[in-house]
């Protein structure tokens, strides 16, 4: 069995005991913001756990089976039945390591989480907006199939009904699972509205999906944060632009500056910012961590750089193709009315047979 294989689920098996520990704790259980995430990561880790202590149990097993064989003497029935025994343990053996090799795989600290999405116009002008608006209601219709809650933070709107950007919330099981590789530049071709002699024009956006990250998860000093109030700009109501609703947040360390203005409420809008605030700053985290792993292989389903070019969105071809796996379908109507099913399976279905290998490459 592969060493390494069996160190990641005895790290996990700590981790679980000692999550155990500490939701027992009475200082934890008066603290429900951080009673909650340790239940949450507790409860991702149930089923490995249980599978990891069952294949334990099956070697104790397989070990006694062994020394019955070994030591059976002339009971050539005894020894008969350890060796169908062991035949069966064998079998399930590889069954659970099966089993346990998909829950790692599938084991991610962010897929419980909710997501926050920021799509921005790149280039072709006014087009550039109206795809981020085709965009944002293709991510909605999505989310709406998947039973999920969608939230708007933030937007920037185009005087043609686009967006220069937009920011929201996508909440539902399984929503950064399916969501995290959308990070990127998405490109679309076809005729614009505003194209009289009717040419074909290129144009793209900017996609980012940060898991959402809840308050016990990182620690923001409140005298590290430059918090400004204003008015709205754009659409809103009259209301809204009458009263200094809008907040904008910066991170005086690291320098990154958020904005929230759709909500009348200030209240509302600091603490949306607050929520884009923590997912940028995990996200930052994050990545000084994988420039840090970087000698290592990753799997190359995409870095999640905005910069990088993950799929185009073809008009005249009724095609979309995703860049990463070399995958098209030609059926891009479908897709932009939210049917985006096919294309996230066949991510990740490719991302588990990159791990398989690196798993296979470890052994």
């Amino acid at each position: 069995m592969d060493k390494g294989l069996v160190q990641k689920l005895k790290t996990l098996h700590e981790r679980y005991v000692q999550l155990e520990q500490l939701i027992a704790d009475p200082a934890v259980i008066t603290n429900p913001p951080q009673y909650s995430a340790y239940m949450k990561e507790r409860g991702g880790l149930t089923k490995i756990v249980s599978k990891y202590l069952q294949l334990n149990d099956l070697l104790s097993k397989k070990e006694e089976a062994r020394k019955i064989i070994s030591e059976g003497g002339h009971d050539e029935e005894l020894r008969h039945l350890a060796q169908e025994e062991l035949q069966g343990i064998d079998k399930r053996e590889e069954e659970l390591l099966e089993e346990i090799k998909d829950l790692l795989l599938s084991k991610d600290s962010n897929a419980h989480k909710g997501v926050i999405v920021e799509v921005r116009a790149g280039t072709g002008g006014e087009e550039a907006g109206l795809f981020v608006a085709d965009l944002f209601r293709m991510y909605v219709k999505y989310a709406e199939r998947q039973g999920w809650k969608v939230e708007v933070f933030d937007s920037s709107p185009t005087e043609l009904g686009g967006f220069k950007e937009i920011i929201f919330s996508v909440e539902g099981g399984g929503a950064y699972q399916k969501l995290r590789y959308e990070s990127g530049t998405h490109r679309v071709q076809r005729v614009p509205a505003t194209e009289t002699q009717g040419r074909i024009h290129t144009s793209a956006a900017t996609v980012a999906v940060l898991p959402e990250i809840e308050e016990v998860e990182i620690n923001i000093d409140p005298k590290d944060l430059k918090i400004e109030t204003m008015r709205s700009s754009g659409p809103g109501g009259q209301k809204v632009n009458k009263t200094s609703s809008a907040v904008r947040i910066t991170h005086i360390s690291t320098g990154i500056t958020v904005r929230c203005q759709d909500e009348k409420s200030q209240h509302k809008n600091k603490a949306k910012a607050m929520r884009i605030l923590r997912s940028r700053l995990h996200e930052s985290i994050e990545e000084q961590e994988r420039t840090k792993r970087d000698k290592a292989r990753r799997v190359q389903i995409g870095t999640g750089d905005r910069s990088e070019k993950i799929r185009t969105y073809n008009f005249p071809q009724n095609r979309v193709t995703d860049h990463r796996i070399n995958f098209a379908l030609y059926d891009l109507e479908s897709v932009m009315l939210g049917r985006m099913e096919e294309l996230i399976e066949k991510l990740l279905a490719f991302e588990k047979e990159e791990q398989l290998k690196l798993l296979a490459a470890a052994s």
